[in-house]
């Protein structure tokens, strides 16, 4: 994704993509654990990139995190995720539990916050920001929610409601970032009736499809304009970050 132009190539010397496909949750963990160390080895290095973003489409998962009350927000038994054909995984990322699945865009940013120049809230802020523009451009309202987590939509398919059409959770190591986002395309809609989504109770979900129907976005085109919304955004606050030192620099020579 990150090819497609020449002025990409050249970003993707300081952040670089990688489309995974499909792939099991519990390979895609591990794929992140090796991007993680990665991207901290390249700061230890003074090397490039400075941030690796992973775009996949899992397999039928309920992610759960650490979180003490987070396993009792499945509503179903075991025999009945079974024949939904949906596994249960523990996480290490933060947040509640959430459902990972065929027609959701999952993109895991593996992010040097140090090297950018950012903090944690502003990278939460900032991933929300890549999924609002996405929506944005695809003619869809999205925005916040105060004391929520993500990006909701005004829906229409929940007349009345604002839904939740993106999930999001991470982890920080050493201040290099995991886990990411989940943007809820062609989802089936029906396997968050399984658990309680991100502890929120009565809370609706909603996806592209639910929402706009056949004028909803393939999958690709949706985790491409998540991915270079993602990189345009991380390399503003990097040369946002340059800049400040750079102020510093100069006030400090004065």
């Amino acid at each position: 994704m990150a090819d497609s132009n020449p002025e990409e190539r050249t970003i993707g010397q300081l952040i670089e993509v990688a489309d995974l496909g499909r792939l099991g949750y519990a390979s895609g963990l591990e794929r992140q654990r090796a991007e993680h160390e990665r991207v901290l080895a390249n700061r230890e290095a003074d090397r490039r990139p400075l941030a690796s973003i992973l775009a996949v489409e899992h397999d039928p998962v309920l992610t759960v995190s650490k979180r003490p009350s987070a396993r009792k927000n499945i509503i179903v038994g075991s025999e009945r995720l079974s024949a939904l054909g949906i596994e249960v995984h523990e996480t290490d990322r933060g947040g509640d539990i959430t459902y990972h699945g065929p027609g959701q865009v999952v993109v895991y940013p593996i992010v040097d916050l140090n090297r950018v120049g950012l903090n944690l809230h502003a990278y939460m802020r900032l991933l929300e920001e890549a999924v609002i523009r996405t929506c944005l451009a695809f003619g869809l309202d999205a925005d916040r929610e105060d004391g929520a987590t993500g990006v909701w939509v005004p829906s229409n398919a929940h007349p009345g409601q604002r839904a939740k059409i993106c999930a999001m959770g991470v982890r920080v190591r050493r201040w290099v970032t995991m886990h990411g986002l989940a943007l809820n395309v062609s989802t089936d809609l029906s396997h968050f009736e399984t658990i309680v989504p991100c502890g929120l109770t009565g809370r609706a979900v909603t996806s592209f499809r639910a929402e706009l129907g056949n004028d909803a976005p393939t999958h690709s085109d949706a985790a491409q304009a998540v991915c270079r919304h993602l990189i345009e955004l991380l390399l503003e606050a990097h040369q946002s970050g340059l800049s400040r030192s750079q102020r510093k620099q100069a006030g400090t020579a004065d």
